[in-house]
């Protein structure tokens, strides 16, 4: 198949790309920045929130994959990025007769969600399926947090933890994930593909549940940086996401404590993702041991 990504230079997408390219796709990767050319997959450089652009990226393709998404930011810029541009990508996919589009949610991503990233994730993921039609197949996965070698989730907290001194206030540590590994998210798209009885709404958790503060304990034992991990009281996460505001790119904000305040694990009975945190976590945390 021809296949066309966005976002797909990113932690997911660089997965993804490899795994689609193995399975024999033809793959074309938009970049907004200007990138270097592969032998093995095609760059275009494209803006895809330019109408003339996007559709160009898409035309005579078989498959359109929206990857793109922001983890902070104010209410236009979530809804601009989450709910306004997949419903733009959804449109072009008709407009060009693309059959089938797949598109990244979260889970529990909902129109009246707790933060303004799930409702924005929730509207983007209400607006593509509207569009779907016999002319467009679509299809959206909802995945807990992802973790991998490049993710930005226990990666961050192993580099905070190697600078906290012998303790750790973590905010929002009662939070529950059911953390997901990249290759298998990457999988569940790869599998999409050619599964003509995948469901419209894919929800991807891994194996097990744990507490944000049972997650950053192991990321302290495997990372070879343990700390004392307690939990930080609302108010003073509070404080501390205001104080963190003015930074560029914020590790904790206001909308990211609203996410955590609605667990993101699966519901009892759904299928669950089969590769463990213990399997690979450890085999990437180790490295923080010597830097």
């Amino acid at each position: 198949m021809k296949i066309t990504i966005f976002g797909g230079t990113g932690f997911v997408g660089r997965v993804l790309v490899q795994q689609l390219i193995d399975a024999g796709h033809a793959v074309r990767v938009v970049s907004r920045k200007a990138a270097p050319q592969t032998s093995v997959y095609e760059v275009t450089n494209a803006d895809p929130y330019n109408a003339e652009q996007r559709r160009a990226a898409i035309r005579g393709q078989d498959v359109v994959i929206n990857l793109i998404g922001i983890l902070q930011g104010d209410e236009a810029a979530f809804y601009r990025a989450h709910a306004t541009l997949a419903e733009d990508l959804a449109q072009a996919c008709l407009d060009e007769s693309v059959p089938l589009f797949l598109h990244m949610s979260a889970l529990h991503a909902a129109p009246q969600g707790a933060s303004m990233y799930l409702r924005s994730k929730g509207v983007g993921a209400e607006r593509v399926h509207a569009l779907a039609c016999e002319r467009l197949r679509v299809i959206s996965f909802h995945p807990s947090v992802i973790f991998g070698a490049e993710d930005n989730f226990l990666n961050q907290f192993a580099t905070l933890l190697r600078y906290s001194p012998g303790m750790m206030m973590l905010p929002g540590a009662q939070a529950r994930f059911a953390p997901v590994y990249v290759g298998d998210v990457a999988d569940a798209f790869v599998r999409a593909l050619s599964d003509s009885a995948t469901p419209s709404r894919i929800n991807l958790c891994g194996p097990q549940n744990y507490s944000l503060q049972e997650l950053v304990t192991l990321t302290a034992e495997w990372s070879g940086h343990k700390r004392l991990i307690l939990p930080m009281p609302g108010f003073m996460a509070r404080m501390v996401a205001s104080l963190m505001s003015v930074l560029p790119n914020p590790p904790l904000s206001h909308d990211n404590l609203d996410s955590m305040r609605v667990d993101s694990v699966c519901a009892g009975g759904e299928a669950r993702q089969p590769t463990s945190l213990e399997a690979i976590a450890p085999t990437y945390l180790s490295a923080k041991k010597m830097s």
